[in-house]
């Protein structure tokens, strides 16, 4: 969602955060994350308290550690924000980026500590943990021996589903052919989809238009 300033003959669109959902009943659920979700949901299966769920970017997984924190009340950390001796949470603890962590000393305090107080510990990032560059040979090792579940890329059914959501997050009325004419000609990616949902939001605002194919193909010539 965005909102306009206007100064004399400038106008100046100013970017407002997107309402972020914790809420499970709010994902989006087909084949391609259907492994990911049977082994969130069970959590006492999982070998040696650790797991990692990895998948491109803009599938779900943030969403997904925010809502099995939310439920299971464990603690939610973001990969950037890993420093120092970090202590877990009772029951348990998500990292979400973990792929992104500068410190490995903090990941691997992280781990280490998790097993030993029996707590569950949940990793996410976008490559599995056995492909993450570390320098340590020990957090190496441990990276290798975590079951890793991947996030397929979406099908098309899960596609449209995840535009109109987009959509629908900014406040943005689409007509259903438009949409389709959208999923035509943007890249299978739901990363993209997102980023092509904001570039619409921007230029419907801007122009003071609703979202039509004229727009689209304006507003996203030579993306």
């Amino acid at each position: 969602m965005t909102a306009s300033v206007s100064g004399g003959a400038r106008q100046f669109i100013l970017p407002l955060p997107l309402p972020v959902s914790s809420d499970r009943a709010d994902f989006l659920e087909d084949a391609s994350n259907a492994e990911a979700l049977a082994w969130l949901d069970r959590p006492e299966s999982w070998p040696g308290g650790r797991l990692a769920v990895f998948g491109p970017a803009g599938v779900g997984k943030s969403h997904l550690a925010r809502a099995l924190a939310t439920e299971r009340g464990w603690r939610l950390i973001e990969g950037h924000a890993l420093r120092g001796l970090p202590e877990p949470a009772p029951g348990g603890t998500v990292l979400d980026d973990a792929d992104a962590v500068v410190q490995e000393k903090a990941l691997l305090h992280l781990i280490n500590l998790c097993a030993e107080r029996g707590e569950h510990l949940l990793l996410m990032g976008r490559d599995a943990p056995a492909r993450w560059k570390v320098a340590l040979p020990d957090l190496a090792s441990r990276l290798r021996a975590t079951t890793a579940i991947g996030i397929g890329r979406p099908g098309d059914a899960l596609l449209g589903a995840l535009l109109a959501k987009h959509f629908a997050d900014r406040q943005l009325r689409v007509a259903p052919e438009v949409q389709s004419w959208l999923l035509a000609r943007l890249s299978r990616e739901a990363a993209t989809l997102a980023e092509a949902a904001a570039r619409l939001d921007r230029a419907a605002l801007a122009a003071r238009v609703p979202v039509t194919r004229a727009l689209a193909r304006a507003a996203l010539a030579g993306w």
